[in-house]
């Protein structure tokens, strides 16, 4: 028997949500912490700062996979005047993976809860083809969503239209019945252009409250707020120190 899709409706019934597409950093997964990107700092020579700058401005080419890995490490080895080789390559790939990989439950749980309620859910991130490969090949709940739709497999980036487009075509909605949950300001502009409903997220509260506001009925839950896990286990958890950063 299949579950009646939920939906969420406003009294004048103008709203109706039956898709929910999701981003990954910062969302899925918590944001990497200043730690972590001093790992990759340390072996470019150069402080958090500037290899921060080097991040933030070299990662459109290599979302879209324009690059491979390879090619974009050694890009940012020459902006930042440093030579890297092969074996400090792969430790950079290794930590790209690494940094990301730190899930939040709580919003794992609510797309488990979606697909009980029968929203359909989609995955749409700006992701290199490392991280791509490494979530396809070892994370079961990739399983929970309907359509995923990762920057490097379109050649298309957030915030450009298409690749919007593209993943409600996979999802087989409309704009108007989609709801797209993002970190940043300017992906939530480019997805409301469209006439895509857009929360920005700043965590699993925030996302409830607006939500609530909203109508719609599948809430998220805090997984370790809402544990019998002890405060200082919960915190150990959560990376320290998160840093806002595009992925």
């Amino acid at each position: 028997m299949q579950n009646r899709p939920a939906s969420a409706e406003q009294r004048n019934g103008s709203l109706k949500i039956t898709g929910v597409i999701l981003d990954y950093g910062q969302v899925l997964a918590y944001s990497a912490t200043r730690e972590d990107f001093g790992r990759m700092a340390k072996i470019f020579n150069v402080s958090f700062e500037v290899f921060r700058t080097l991040w933030e401005t070299t990662r459109d080419t290599y979302d879209r996979g324009d690059l491979t890995p390879q090619e974009y490490w050694l890009k940012l080895a020459a902006q930042s005047n440093t030579s890297l080789d092969r074996g400090q390559i792969e430790r950079l790939r290794k930590i790209e993976i690494e940094i990301w990989a730190h899930l939040d439950p709580g919003m794992l749980n609510w797309v488990s809860q979606l697909r009980a309620a029968g929203v359909k859910t989609g995955l749409l991130s700006n992701m290199p083809t490392d991280l791509v490969s490494y979530l396809r090949a070892n994370c079961d709940w990739m399983e929970n969503f309907d359509f995923k739709t990762f920057s490097s497999d379109v050649k298309l980036i957030k915030p450009d239209p298409a690749i919007y487009k593209h993943t409600l075509r996979g999802l087989g909605i409309s704009a108007q019945e989609a709801l797209f949950v993002d970190d940043r300001e300017v992906n939530i502009r480019a997805d409301r252009a469209l006439g895509i409903h857009g929360i920005e997220y700043r965590s699993i509260a925030q996302l409830k409250d607006e939500l609530e506001a909203l109508g719609f009925p599948v809430l998220p839950v805090d997984v370790e707020t809402s544990s019998p896990l002890s405060e200082a286990a919960s915190l150990a958890k959560r990376p320290a120190q998160g840093i806002k950063l595009q992925l």
